[in-house]
């Protein structure tokens, strides 16, 4: 089976030391990616771990598909003990910086223990530099990016960097990349923030080899020629569709529809797009840097996520108003979603819908922990009894646009995921949206969200950009990677399976799968989940599901 290829790089920011370790044997039974840093997550982080202590460690991972110039592979994960959740998370970025990652010989980087003073940490095919930078205290992300410019002569590229919001702990902080692109789910930039770690730089010229299946070269081609609306307007050229026909979430969950949808939506997303924009090698291009010209506003989207949480979710009907929301959470390094949901439950709860400048204000004290900031930056599970309204979460993760209330079987995925109320962990939105699947009801598709959880955590190991699905399909995966379907969903089933067992033995089980809302059958259909995944009744991973992990030192 294709996989990665390159060592593992542990970084113990508290002795300033670093060790590369041979994982051949473990990348070939994992590929690579959102699988193998599960794996040494599950292993090396001790179950009973503070996600802001020391022994906590992040993992910045990458797939075989980042050695392929192919479209939609500019991607990498990122793996750790999420602050927000308290379980294990992994999410994704694209940009460019897969590529100038795998130049140094480097498959996994492991960054563990908590450093004295603020570092940057510069990586290359050579050795691990520390660099003491308390010049970068609470620099905003792009200010990061400049000092490198300027002291290293390396772009944006070569560097992932956590704001203000991970300096200062903030639950959903973000790790950003090529300044606009984010490790957003999870809190995972305030992990980095615990370590004080404010960057981590990437050079060399030692990619390790990997041949990639010709096919890549048609699939390049066929993104490249196609005229997807997605190239146009990103994610958000659904929105009127879903806001008429679905729901769009709107005024913390009081409403299941937006009066105001297209102007916050596709068109008006359209109209401010002032070029186009794309991770690395992909050609696809559905980026969407855009302006306002009359303001002098830049910002690279927003995407559908972010017109929801600090539009519709909010009551604001000004796509600039949107952008400058967006705008504010990549410069301070936080994830949009959770985000913009948890200033929403605070309008609400000062009866303040509408009022973006307040949404505006809010967003920079939560960054820097100052004021009514300081209790939002918990999260809303942590701070919604403090604002009386509800807690519109699973597993402290704050809800994606996507309504589990009409889609039910999103609302299944929702309520089991390991991961909490996040949309990327299933795609049953997607066959509900479509008609494939009946959104209504949850009994009967257990079956199907285990496929789709397989596949999910298959692409986020590849690493392939859940954009290209259309063009990545079931035997073109089979032609890159060789090897079966079956197999290759084997290796997510096993991921998922990690992540389960490992928040099991953090006390995870049928008590934290639900969700905050009434859907029809739910406790029966969860049963139906956990049979097809040959769990417990109780949610729990049965003892001797696992392989064991093994790597030993060069």
């Amino acid at each position: 089976m294709l996989h990665a290829r390159g060592s593992l790089l542990t970084v113990d920011v508290s002795e300033q030391s670093a060790q590369r370790i041979d994982i051949d044997d473990l990348l070939e039974r994992t590929v690579g990616g959102r699988a193998t840093a599960t794996a040494l997550a599950h292993d090396r982080i001790p179950f009973d771990a503070d996600p802001f202590g020391p022994e906590n460690r992040a993992y910045l991972s990458t797939g075989p598909l980042q050695q392929s110039q192919m479209s939609f592979t500019g991607r990498m994960n990122m793996t750790a003990l999420s602050p927000l959740t308290d379980g294990l998370a992994s999410t994704n970025a694209g940009g460019y910086l897969s590529r100038n990652f795998a130049d140094t010989g480097i498959s996994v980087l492991e960054i563990v223990g908590e450093s004295d003073e603020l570092l940057a940490i510069h990586v290359t095919d050579s050795g691990v530099e520390f660099e003491a930078v308390p010049e970068l205290e609470n620099a905003l992300v792009p200010e990061v990016s400049s000092y490198m410019a300027e002291t290293r002569d390396l772009g944006p590229e070569h560097c992932i960097a956590i704001g203000p919001a991970g300096e200062n702990l903030v639950r959903f902080a973000s790790v950003m990349t090529f300044d606009s692109r984010a490790f957003g789910r999870g809190g995972l930039g305030a992990v980095l923030g615990s370590k004080n770690v404010k960057c981590v730089t990437f050079e060399g010229e030692s990619a390790p080899a990997i041949e990639v299946p010709s096919i890549q070269s048609e699939i390049h081609r066929e993104a490249a020629q196609s005229d997807d609306r997605m190239k146009r307007q990103g994610t958000t050229g659904g929105t009127e569709f879903i806001n008429d026909n679905f729901s769009l979430p709107t005024r913390y969950f009081d409403d299941y529809s937006f009066e105001h949808a297209d102007q916050i939506g596709g068109n008006a997303v359209e109209e401010k797009k002032y070029k186009k924009g794309a991770c690395s090698a992909c050609a696809y291009a559905c980026k969407l840097p855009t302006r306002d010209e009359e303001t002098g506003l830049e910002t690279e989207g927003p995407e559908f996520e972010t017109v929801y949480s600090f539009g519709s979710l909010q009551g604001v009907d000004d796509i600039v108003d949107v952008m400058k929301s967006n705008e504010l959470c990549d410069v301070l390094g936080m994830d949009t979603i959770s985000a913009g949901v948890t200033i929403a439950a605070y309008l609400k709860s000062e009866d303040a819908f509408g009022d973006a400048d307040l949404a505006h204000e809010l967003a920079e004290q939560i960054a820097y922990r100052e004021g009514i900031g300081d209790t939002l930056a918990e999260g809303v599970h942590r701070c919604h009894d403090e604002l009386g309204v509800d807690d519109y979460t699973v597993k402290g993760m704050e809800f994606a646009a996507h309504d589990g209330r009409v889609l039910h079987g999103q609302g299944l995925s929702y309520a089991v995921a390991n991961r909490g109320a996040d949309h990327m962990y299933a795609g049953m939105l997607g066959l509900e949206y479509s008609g494939e699947l009946d959104p209504e009801g949850t009994l009967g598709k257990a079956e199907t969200l285990v496929h789709e959880e397989n596949a999910s955590a298959f692409r986020d190991t590849g690493i392939v950009c859940a954009f290209g699905g259309d063009y990545v399909t079931d035997d073109r995966l089979e032609t890159l990677f060789g090897a079966p379907i079956d197999a290759l969903l084997e290796v997510g089933s096993k991921t998922v399976t990690r992540e389960r067992h490992f928040n099991n033995q953090r006390g995870f089980d049928v008590n934290d799968d639900g969700t905050p809302y009434e859907l029809p059958d739910l406790e029966a259909a969860i049963q139906e989940y956990y049979a097809a995944r040959g769990w417990s009744e109780n949610g729990v991973v049965p003892d001797g599901s696992l392989e064991p992990v093994s790597i030993s030192a060069d």
